[in-house]
Formats: structure tokens, C-alpha cells, sequence
């Protein structure tokens, strides 16, 4: 592949600093793209994705699906062919277990007073 065919990206992440530039093969997968973040993934960071599964990658106003490729996700409104393009990164929350939802329900219960006047 030559040099000219690869895209460039960069990864703009919630806090309003940035991973890459990197530059990938348009074939290359959402997913790969996913995996490569979690390695680059700055330490020092509060939100921490566990797994390329906690990360969704947002270019152009779309979330991109895990199948499709670097290819198929550039915009063609207003890019430079050989500029960098920059992907939105959002870190999923880590979702509730069911051990979590059963603390919840264990915080002590307030007793109720009901009085009625005749």
C-alpha cells in the first residue's frame, strides 16, 4: 500500500485532548481503530475504557459501526484529501450489574407514619 492511500486520523476524547495522529489503511475496521485506542489510551485519565467494546467513535455526526471501515466512514463535504481527520471518542459508563441494583435496594427503609381523624 502506499503511502499516499493511507488515512490520517486523529482521536479527540471528552476532555478536549487528543490521541494521534495515526495513520490507517481505509480498510481498516472501526474496531481496529477501537483496539488500537485502549493501548494509546492515556493513563492519567479519570475515564478509562476497560475495552474497545466501552468506546463508540463519532465522525461527522454518526457513530460508526465496528464493521465498517476507515473508507467507508470519510465525509466528502469540506475535507482535505491529505488533511487529518478527527474522531469524537465517548467512553460508555460502565452499565449497572445486578450486584449494584441489589445495594440500592438494601439502604434502610424509612418507616411510615399513616394517622387518620374520624
Amino acid at each position: 500500500m502506499l503511502e499516499d492511500d493511507l488515512v490520517e486520523l486523529k482521536f479527540r476524547l471528552y476532555d478536549g485532548s487528543d490521541i494521534g495522529p495515526f495513520h490507517y489503511s481505509p480498510t481498516s475496521t472501526v474496531a481496529m481503530l477501537k483496539e488500537r485506542l485502549c493501548l494509546e489510551w492515556p493513563k492519567d485519565k479519570k475515564l478509562v475504557p476497560k475495552t474497545a467494546n466501552d468506546i463508540k467513535l463519532i465522525n461527522a455526526g454518526k457513530i460508526l459501526e465496528n464493521n465498517k471501515t476507515v473508507g467507508q466512514c470519510r465525509t466528502p463535504f469540506g475535507e482535505l484529501p491529505k488533511g487529518t481527520i478527527t474522531m469524537h471518542v465517548v467512553v460508555q459508563p460502565p452499565i449497572t450489574t445486578a450486584k449494584t441494583e441489589k445495594k440500592a435496594d438494601e439502604a434502610p427503609k424509612k418507616n411510615l407514619c399513616v394517622c387518620t381523624i374520624l
